[in-house]
């Protein structure tokens, strides 16, 4: 049985079994949401530089029994497309094993794929993965695949290959793309380089991925893995891509003339309604890079107008909300967009949400009917109607079916306390419903 030695313990990472876990310990944080993702794309250079980013990635899926890590080829050893079919590798952890009936599977089915170990020996990008999936899964397999350079069309096949591999085996496999981003240009740069790219992978989709990196000269190492790992994703189910955790190697240098960018990035399976979507892809490319998204098309269920709130909260705490009462834009997708920029940045109760935070948000969308009047607290139902309390210009709001506001009475009484209106003045009552998306 073939053993692979490690190559770069020491260097990338330490060589001591206790300061390895003691750095991974650092990285990981087992306690947050783990939802069921199909695969990530994960950062691979040394750990003092992007080990925060792959721990953040890590961190946020749960473990599964396989792992296929794709990584580039950095060496130019081996063959073009290279699976190591048997055999283990070692780390300063102990061994990690390879799961030859799935391997040999892929190889069955790929047109492209040729077993081989060369191109495995002195190749970082697989390797520096291990320490991470055996910290969190200690006896997880895994199945090592090194790429180069190569058209959309094989990529979309080894993808494919890999897919049908794992479904007909049945087997709880994950896929990790190994990819660092832009190479050695200033951060501002790199910072607008590695978005255009995020941006494809985020909407899984490969082919506009590489015609990114081509056409604005993205030097990111992993477009071949992150190609195949979206086709193979989306063969498997994935319909959603997020955007973990983004930092580039000035971050920890805080040398800015030449970095390297590091993404984290998920792919899921996730039922979650478009407006909500918009909601979260508004806020993550609004905090990261102040860009304000432009939705091509508008699905039928945002184009007419509407009141709109968009609320985040960071586990049960909330972490801002923000509405229009009636609508201020042509559309509910531009009401959501601006609103979901205000909730994450301008709600004057709390501080601005930051990059490190977006893994860690939950959101939802509210569409609200149009206000109508009513006589008296009776014709008001916490949990069925939203409430507005008016006094002259002054009026306070509050959804419905909020946590801890159960009668009429305490909704009310936030309601005045928002508006600033004092509980002995006289007030008119409105009431309103909302359709909440999650």
């Amino acid at each position: 049985m073939k053993i692979r030695e490690p190559a770069v313990a020491g260097t990338f990472y330490p060589s001591s079994r206790m300061e390895l876990e003691k750095m991974l310990r650092s990285f990981i944080t087992l306690d947050t949401a783990q939802p069921e993702a199909i695969g990530c794309y994960a950062p691979h250079a040394g750990y003092i530089y992007s080990g925060a980013v792959a721990g953040a990635v890590i961190s946020r899926i749960k473990p599964k029994d396989t792992y296929v890590i794709l990584g580039p080829s950095h060496t130019g050893l081996g063959p073009e497309f290279s699976l190591m079919p048997e055999g283990k590798w070692k780390t300063p952890l102990g061994e990690v094993e390879i799961d030859s009936e799935l391997a040999k599977s892929i190889l069955n089915g790929s047109d492209h794929l040729k077993a081989d170990y060369l191109a495995h020996v002195e190749e970082h990008a697989i390797e520096v993965q291990l320490p991470f999936i055996q910290y969190i899964k200690p006896d997880a397999k895994i199945v090592p695949v090194i790429l180069r350079d190569a058209s959309v069309k094989v990529y979309k096949e080894i993808g494919q290959a890999i897919a049908r591999a794992i479904k007909e085996l049945g087997k709880n496999v994950g896929l990790i793309a190994s990819g660092d981003m832009t190479h050695y240009e200033p951060a501002k740069v790199a910072r607008l380089k590695d978005m255009r790219a995020i941006e494809a992978m985020v909407k899984l989709d490969a082919e506009e991925l590489m015609e990114r990196v081509r056409s604005f000269n993205i030097t990111m190492c992993g477009y071949a893995p992150a190609a195949v790992a979206i086709y193979a994703a989306k063969e498997l189910g994935a319909n959603k891509a997020e955007l973990v955790r983004y930092q580039n190697s000035g971050d920890v240098t805080r040398d800015v003339s030449a970095v390297v960018g590091y993404a984290g990035i998920v792919f899921l399976n996730r039922a979650e309604s478009a407006l909500v979507q918009l909601a979260r892809e508004t806020v993550e490319s609004y905090v990261i890079t102040g860009a304000v998204p432009k939705p091509k098309t508008i699905p039928p269920e945002m184009q007419g107008k509407a009141g709109v709130f968009v609320s985040i909260h960071k586990g049960d705490e909330l972490r801002g909300c923000i509405g229009t009462i009636e609508p201020q834009e042509d559309n509910i997708a531009r009401e959501i967009i601006q609103n979901a920029i205000s909730a994450s940045t301008r709600d004057p109760r709390f501080f601005a949400v930051t990059p490190s935070e977006l893994e860690q948000l939950n959101y939802s969308v509210d569409i609200l009917t149009e206000p109508e009047p009513v006589q008296n607290k009776a014709q008001l139902d916490a949990k069925k109607y939203g409430v507005i309390v008016q006094a002259g210009v002054r009026r306070g709001l509050l959804l419905p079916d909020l946590e801890g506001v159960d009668t009429v009475n305490k909704q009310i009484e936030i309601c005045q306390a928002k508006g600033g209106i004092d509980p002995k003045e006289s007030y008119k009552l409105y009431r309103f419903e909302v359709k909440r998306y999650h």
